[in-house]
């Protein structure tokens, strides 16, 4: 009779919940360059006034719009901020411009 080997309960659970953080750390970064940028009449991004170049907001429209509020230093950024274009939480499956803006700018802490 042959004993298969077994896998304590602690160490399955220990093994899984590290594929899933590896999973959680390092895929994110790889999709988001493969995420088409967001389009400027897209509904959500008319909504919340998203523009690709912070430096040309219409500031009549918007009054509170600073020049140093960028997408690369809001708290919706997702991965890398030194990229070009990353994710948005505000715009799932869309990449946005790092110098771009919207009113939901928040600094990021």
């Amino acid at each position: 009779m042959t004993q298969t080997p077994s896998i304590k309960r602690r160490t399955f659970i220990q093994i899984a919940l590290v594929g899933a953080a590896s999973a959680a750390v390092f895929v994110p970064a790889a999709y988001a360059a493969d995420l088409p940028p967001l389009e400027l009449d897209n509904p959500t991004a008319k909504a919340l006034g998203y523009i690709e170049d912070s430096s040309k907001v219409d500031q009549k429209k918007y009054p509170n719009h600073k020049p140093d509020q960028l997408c690369n230093n809001c708290k919706f950024l997702q991965g890398d901020a030194t990229a070009a274009r990353f994710p948005c939480t505000l715009f799932p499956g869309k990449s946005v411009a790092a110098k771009g803006w919207c009113v939901s700018w928040v600094i990021k802490a």
